[in-house]
């Protein structure tokens, strides 16, 4: 009962931004310039990587891949900011930005599944849907940390251990308020509807912002190693590039 009288509570507190907001998410306008956003987004960042950071590891090359689908320009923003060999100088705050994208495409494919699963196949009850996606975020989450991790020779209680302590707060905090914002704005819509695919876009974006914070902090205080510094390897896509240009 108390559970249910604070989401009353959370709900009847953002009830204003949810009017100005489920108009918007509900716009067929709305969803095609996004989706041409994301399109040309997505293009550019494949462009950028074939023709001038080859040198980034394949395995930020798909966590890139998957931020700017999830996000679209605001995802190509951050890699532009933090994720290419281009980059001035590295620091707490961009270590914080690459750790936070590569939870965020583990855990932003988990919450797709587990909505899509739970309210939009299923129709489950809101604390199903809850459950369910959190579940799915966590595994997919844990999932990439562990699986590189494994491959590197480290043992499967280590990876797990070393999972659990470093992700799960920034996995937390992104999918209380991605989850929260999702649901919302849009716990009674469908599959057919443009709504409860906007929100869940909307939602990613949301979980994002809120777990950089949390992951410059781990960072910081060596509880997370945060994602190799890109602008040690480019060296050989920048003398390529710029005797290209020279041609």
């Amino acid at each position: 009962m108390p559970l249910q009288q604070l989401a009353k509570q959370i709900e009847h507190a953002f009830a204003p931004i949810r009017q100005v907001l489920k108009p918007i998410l509900s716009s067929p306008t709305v969803l095609g310039v996004w989706t041409l956003f994301v399109v040309a987004s997505v293009g550019t960042l494949w462009w950028d990587l074939r023709n001038r950071n080859q040198a980034l590891p394949s395995m930020m090359k798909a966590v890139w891949t998957f931020v700017v689908l999830y996000s679209g320009p605001f995802g190509l923003a951050i890699y532009w900011y933090s994720g290419r060999t281009q980059i001035p100088h590295d620091s707490v705050g961009r270590r914080g930005l690459r750790s936070t994208a590569h939870c965020y495409s583990g855990c932003g494919a988990g919450e797709i599944v587990g909505i899509t699963l739970a309210q939009g196949i299923l129709a489950l009850s809101i604390g199903w849907v809850a459950a369910v996606t959190f579940g799915f975020a966590y595994l997919f989450g844990y999932a990439l940390t562990i699986g590189p991790l494994m491959q590197d020779g480290v043992g499967f209680t280590e990876a797990t251990w070393d999972a659990l302590l470093s992700e799960t707060p920034s996995i937390t905090i992104m999918e209380i308020f991605a989850i929260g914002t999702d649901l919302l704005l849009a716990s009674q819509a469908h599959m057919g509807q443009i709504l409860f695919w906007m929100a869940l876009v909307f939602s990613l974006s949301i979980g994002f912002l809120v777990a950089w914070p949390v992951n410059v902090a781990l960072v910081k205080y060596g509880v997370k190693e945060g994602m190799s510094d890109p602008s040690e390897m480019g060296g050989d896509d920048s003398s390529s590039s710029q005797a290209q240009a020279a041609d």
